[in-house]
């Protein structure tokens, strides 16, 4: 059986017939022998998190796509389960002004200091 004949739209190497083992290349000294590069010194790219949080994190989520010639669409998430999504003009409207009623009414945004006041 013929083996299918090759794409002229792909340029794949041809594989070894017989690959050999793996050498390290030679030192740039031209001395041949390998580098020890497990005893240099490496900077860290870790740092402390020179922030500190004022304890305040995102609960709710509002995303207005509204693409120039293209229907837009708005879509309302929170952490408390709420998810809704919206197309058109006019109910994207009505689910931004949805979300910021929401964002009043949140029972993980409401504290028992709004609601005293």
């Amino acid at each position: 059986m013929n083996p299918p004949p090759r794409s002229s739209l792909k340029s794949l190497p041809t594989p070894p017939t017989n690959p050999g083992l793996a050498e390290p290349a030679p030192a740039a000294s031209g001395s041949g022998a390998p580098k020890d590069v497990g005893r240099q010194a490496v900077p860290s790219s870790v740092r402390s998190d020179p922030q500190t949080g004022d304890g305040r994190y995102p609960v709710a989520w509002l995303t207005i796509t509204a693409p120039r010639g293209a229907t837009p669409t708005a879509t309302s998430t929170c952490q408390c389960g709420r998810n809704l999504f919206a197309a058109g003009h006019h109910r994207a409207l009505a689910l931004i002004n949805d979300h910021a009623r929401h964002r009043t009414l949140c029972p993980l945004r409401t504290t028992e200091e709004r609601t005293a006041s």
